[in-house]
């Protein structure tokens, strides 16, 4: 009998922060994909347009550095993201933080992540 979409679901529910990171690296490997937050590419900006000054900023954070503990406080302040989110997001760097921020709010945050040991940059 073959396992139903909810048989999956229920199982990786009863699974451990540790046991659902060991899954989705496993898949990774074998699938060959990353689980990674994809960042859609907007349409090529006019010679005019690009004059103009960025006002909306995508924090993404390039790599977890050896405070990871630390990064990930700091990304559930800055996002709202509960623990396991936030774990996720960080374990899954390269990846999108939080995206729209303005100009003050995404240099706070990056100065943060800095500060905490990640790898951060500003889109």
């Amino acid at each position: 009998m073959a396992l139903t979409k909810e048989d999956i679901i229920n199982a990786v529910a009863d699974m451990s922060v540790m046991e659902v990171v060991e899954l989705i690296e496993a898949m990774e490997e074998k699938f060959g994909v990353s689980a990674a937050a994809a960042v859609m590419a907007g349409p090529a900006a006019g010679g005019e347009a690009a004059a103009e000054e960025q006002t909306e900023f995508d924090l993404v954070l390039t790599s977890a550095g050896e405070k990871k503990v630390n990064v990930i406080k700091v990304v559930r302040e800055i996002t709202g993201l509960g623990l396991k989110e936030a774990k996720a997001a960080v374990d899954g760097a390269p990846a999108t933080i939080k995206e729209g921020m303005s100009k003050e709010d995404a240099e706070a945050a990056k100065a943060k992540l800095e500060e905490a040991g990640a790898g951060v940059e500003l889109k």
